[in-house]
């Protein structure tokens, strides 16, 4: 993809500022966005999905459809998303002004997603962004009525950046005004580990963000019935396939900072979870170990 020079930004409709919002450097937590975690918006599978999901569930419907060219964009994929609401939380909360256009090094956002930093993880990065922004959603949450529907794709735009001397000087992306104010809203977002990032596993990542999302840190914890679980996913995989997958992540606790069981009530089997005490020992730890995960695909 040739670059763009830089004193020529793109621009989008209804960006929220004038100004190019550019990453702030530096560890910052990680944030995400409830409504991403909490309902089927990504593929599970490191191959690539054409087959759309197709959901609804009381007044929420979400249909998102993939492109014959790049296919669904994943759940890894997502990273990109928690990275544009870690950046924007942190600089509201700093009292910075904030925009739909973007502009950040690859390198920013691999690291902040703890992935590598090579000539693969660059390539790799440019493939989800061309997923990000092919696949489009269409959907009835924060909609006005039940019948009442917005349509966006995860990036509208994003392209790469060069100096005069055809330099790369990093990228530029605009995300969706969905997306946008959703973050925005401080009761829309919530911090999530920064181990998640370990999982490789793209049903165990989904459960993560479903058990952050519904538990949080309640004393008593939550549970959901399998059947349940298994439409909340989108997963194209055969329900006694996704319970299989289930239990053994059940077997293996890979999920920072939660328990997980199983049980069964009226002949129905449940996952339960519950969050594990703080250790802020084993967290300092964790941070001291941490390094680039292994590739998702």
């Amino acid at each position: 993809m040739a670059c763009t020079l830089p004193d020529r930004p793109i621009r989008g409709p209804r960006v929220a500022s004038p100004e190019v919002f550019r990453a702030i450097s530096g560890d910052i937590a990680p944030r995400d966005a409830q409504e991403l975690m909490a309902w089927p918006f990504f593929s599970l599978a490191k191959g690539k999905r054409l087959r759309p999901i197709d959901f609804a569930m009381g007044e929420v419907s979400i249909l998102v459809e993939a492109s014959l060219e790049h296919g669904m964009a994943t759940i890894w994929d997502a990273d990109v998303l928690i990275w544009v609401a870690s950046q924007l939380v942190e600089a509201r909360d700093a009292g910075r002004p904030t925009s739909r256009l973007i502009a950040a090094t690859p390198h920013e956002i691999l690291a902040f997603t703890r992935r590598g930093t090579g000539k693969a993880g660059y390539e790799r990065l440019r493939a989800a962004l061309d997923r990000l922004q092919s696949t489009s959603v269409v959907t009835s949450l924060r909609q006005a009525g039940a019948r009442r529907r917005h349509r966006f794709s995860w990036i509208n735009e994003w392209r790469e950046r060069c100096d005069a001397q055809g330099r790369p000087l990093g990228i530029e992306m605009i995300v969706p005004d969905w997306f946008y104010q959703g973050v925005l809203d401080r009761a829309l977002v919530l911090t999530i580990d920064p181990e998640y990032f370990r999982l490789t596993g793209g049903l165990e990542r989904w459960l993560y963000r479903v058990v952050r999302k519904h538990g949080g840190r309640q004393k008593g914890g939550w549970s959901f019935d399998m059947a349940h679980l298994h439409r909340k996913s989108g997963a194209l995989s055969a329900p006694k396939r996704f319970a299989f997958e289930i239990r053994d992540i059940v077997r293996r606790q890979p999920l920072p900072g939660y328990s997980l069981s199983l049980d069964r009530q009226l002949g129905r089997e449940r996952l339960g979870f519950v969050a594990l005490p703080f250790d802020p020992m084993a967290v300092a730890m964790r941070r001291i170990a941490r390094g680039p995960v292994d590739k998702p695909v």
